[in-house]
C-alpha cells in the first residue's frame, strides 16, 4: 500500500508542492515503529486475556479478538515494508518468494479491513439482541462464534482474492516494484475502479450504515428500557450501567474504525473519478489517509482497556502472573 501511495500520487501534483522528505522519513520511521510495537503488544494481550479468562468468553469478546488477530496482519506484514520503502523505493526480494510476498503483503490489509468490518457488524447484532430482546435467545450465541469467525475470514479472503492475482512484482529501470496489474490479470474490459467502488459499498458504506441503525436503536431502547420481572432498583441500575459501558466501548471501536479507514476509501474514490491533476492539498490528504489506516490496527486494544473494567482486570491479572 505504501507503493500505491507513491505510484498514484507522484505525477499528479504540481512540482512546487513543499515536502520535506528528510523530516518525513524520520517522523514516519518513529511513528511506524511505535505503531508496530503498540499494535503487536496490544492485540496479542487482548487475545491472551480472553484465552485465560473464561468469564470473558462471550460473543462480543470473541469478535474483538477476531479483530485483534486481523489487525496483527499490519505489524507482521505491512509495517516492515512501509519502513523499508521509506529508504529504498523498490521491492527488495526477488524470485518466487518475492513474488509471493508481494501478493500477500498487498492482499493482507484488505483482508484485515474486511474481517474487522464483519466483526463490527456481528458485535452490533449481538448488542442489539442483548438490549432489545433481553429475555429471548441470543442472536449470536457463544457456540456459533467459531462458525461466524471462520465465515468472516473466508468471505474476506474470497472477496479480496483478485488482489492476489493482480499484484505482481515488476522490474523497472529503477528497480523492482510490487504494483497492481489489474488489466493484465483480468483483461482490458475489466475495471479496477468498478471493483473498488463495489467493494467499498459492500464492505464499508453499507456495513457502517447498518451498524449506525442498530446502535441508534440500542440507544433508544436503553433510554426507555424497563427490565422485565421483579428486580431490585440497584440490580436494574447495575445491569443498565453494564449495558451502557459495553455500548460505549462498542461505539468507540466503530468510530475509531470509521475515522481511520474512511479517509483512505474517500482518497481512492476521489483519485479514480474526480480529476487527473490535484493541488498540493491532495498529497497531504493522501499522506494522512494512508497513515490513519495503519493507526487503526493499534487503537482497539486500548479502547477496550479504557471502557471495560473486565479488560483492565484481565490485564492486571496477566501482568501479575507474568511477573510473579
Amino acid at each position: 500500500m505504501s507503493q500505491d501511495l507513491n505510484n498514484t500520487v507522484n505525477g499528479t501534483l504540481p512540482s512546487n508542492c513543499y515536502w520535506n522528505l528528510t523530516a518525513e522519513k524520520i517522523g514516519l520511521t518513529f511513528a511506524y515503529c511505535l505503531i508496530f510495537l503498540v499494535s503487536l503488544a496490544g492485540n496479542t494481550v487482548i487475545g491472551m486475556i480472553i484465552y485465560k479468562t473464561k468469564t470473558m468468553r462471550k460473543p462480543i469478546n470473541f469478535f474483538i479478538v477476531n479483530m485483534a488477530m486481523s489487525d496483527l496482519l499490519f505489524p507482521i506484514f505491512l509495517i516492515p515494508g512501509d519502513i523499508t520503502l521509506l529508504y529504498k523505493n523498490s521491492w527488495l526480494i526477488g524470485g518466487p518468494l518475492g513474488q509471493a510476498l508481494c501478493k500477500f503483503v498487498a492482499f493482507s490489509p484488505y483482508v484485515s479491513l474486511s474481517v474487522s468490518i464483519q466483526s463490527l457488524v456481528l458485535i452490533a447484532v449481538d448488542r442489539f439482541g442483548a438490549v432489545v430482546y433481553p429475555l429471548g435467545s441470543p442472536l449470536v450465541s457463544s457456540k456459533l462464534c467459531p462458525f461466524f469467525i471462520l465465515v468472516t475470514w473466508i468471505v474476506a479472503m474470497a472477496i479480496n482474492f483478485p488482489y492476489l492475482l493482480a499484484y505482481k512484482r515488476v522490474e523497472y529501470p529503477a528497480g523492482l516494484r510490487c504494483t497492481l496489474q489489474w488489466n493484465e490479470a483480468f483483461g482490458e474490459s475489466s475495471s479496477y475502479e468498478n471493483y473498488y467502488v463495489s467493494w467499498s459499498v459492500i464492505f464499508v458504506f453499507i456495513p457502517l450504515l447498518l451498524i449506525t441503525i442498530l446502535y441508534i436503536t440500542i440507544y433508544i431502547k436503553l433510554k426507555l428500557q424497563k427490565i422485565p420481572g421483579e428486580q431490585p432498583a440497584n440490580a436494574r441500575q447495575q445491569r443498565q450501567q453494564r449495558e451502557r459501558n459495553v455500548l460505549k466501548m462498542s461505539i468507540s471501536i466503530v468510530l475509531g474504525f470509521a475515522v481511520c479507514w474512511l479517509p483512505i476509501v474517500i482518497h481512492w474514490l476521489l483519485f479514480f473519478f474526480v480529476s487527473d491533476v490535484w493541488p498540493c492539498g491532495f498529497r497531504y490528504f493522501a499522506f494522512v489517509a494512508f497513515f490513519m489506516a495503519r493507526i487503526n490496527c493499534a487503537i482497539n486494544p486500548y479502547i477496550c482497556f479504557i471502557f471495560s473494567r473486565n479488560y483492565r482486570i484481565g490485564l492486571k491479572t496477566l501482568l501479575f502472573k507474568t511477573t510473579a
